[in-house]
C-alpha cells in the first residue's frame, strides 16, 4: 500500500534558519535566528516534512573541506532538537563552477543541483516518495529560493532576513516576485499551514 503523500517545505539554511554570517569557519558561530526552532516545530507538528536544501560553495572556494559542510548542517540539527523541532532531510550543493570563482576539485564543476537549478529538490522527490510534489513550498532569502520554486512548481516564499530585504530592494543578486513575503521563517511556517488548512 502506497504511503500517504505529506505537504513539503524546501528550506533554505543561512539567512532563513540560521543567522546569515559569511562563510562560517567555527561551528559555534552558526546561531539560529530567533523563532527558526519554533518555526520548523509548529510545521513538524502539522505533519508537513522539512527539508534543508542550501548551497554550501565553501569547499569549491577552497575555505573548508566539505566534511566542515557536514558538520555546520549537523549543528543545525542539533540546535533545532533544542526546541523539539527536526529536519527530515538534508541536501546540500558543494559546487560552484570554475567561471564562478571555484578553484577546488571535484566541486568546481557546472552542476545540477546549485539553486536555482531543481536538482537538490528532485533528488528530495525521488529518495523520499511521500512527499507531495503538489503541496510544495520553498522558503529563502535570496532570489534563487524564489526561482528554485518557480523551477520546481511550488510555492515559492522569501523571508525579510538575511539577504531578504536586499533582494527585494534590488541591491542583492536580483528582484524576484515570491509568492508570499514573510517578515520571518515563522511568519512563514504560519502562512504556509494556514495554505494547507
Amino acid at each position: 500500500m502506497a504511503l500517504p503523500k505529506r505537504p513539503v517545505v524546501f528550506l533554505d539554511r543561512d539567512g532563513t534558519l540560521n543567522v546569515e554570517a559569511g562563510y562560517i569557519r567555527d561551528l559555534n558561530n552558526l546561531n539560529l535566528i530567533e523563532g527558526a526552532g519554533d518555526a520548523v516545530r509548529l510545521m513538524n507538528e502539522a505533519g508537513i516534512a522539512c527539508v534543508l536544501t542550501t548551497n554550501q560553495t565553501g569547499a569549491a572556494r577552497g575555505y573548508y573541506l566539505e566534511s566542515h559542510i557536514l558538520d555546520l548542517n549537523q549543528r543545525l540539527v542539533q540546535l533545532l532538537a533544542l526546541h523539539g523541532a527536526r529536519l527530515d532531510a538534508v541536501y546540500y550543493c558543494p559546487h560552484l563552477s570554475a567561471e564562478e570563482g571555484g578553484t577546488v576539485s571535484p566541486y568546481n564543476i557546472q552542476c545540477r543541483c546549485r539553486k536555482p537549478a531543481p536538482g537538490l529538490v528532485e533528488r528530495a522527490f525521488l529518495e523520499n516518495e511521500e512527499l507531495d510534489r503538489n503541496r510544495a513550498f520553498v522558503v529563502g532569502d535570496k532570489a534563487t529560493d524564489v526561482e528554485l520554486a518557480q523551477n520546481c512548481g511550488a510555492k515559492g516564499i522569501l523571508v525579510e532576513t538575511g539577504y531578504g530585504k536586499e533582494v527585494l530592494a534590488g541591491t542583492y543578486q536580483w528582484q524576484v516576485q515570491p509568492d508570499f513575503q514573510a517578515g520571518s521563517i515563522v511568519e512563514a511556517a504560519r502562512w504556509i499551514i494556514e495554505q494547507l488548512g
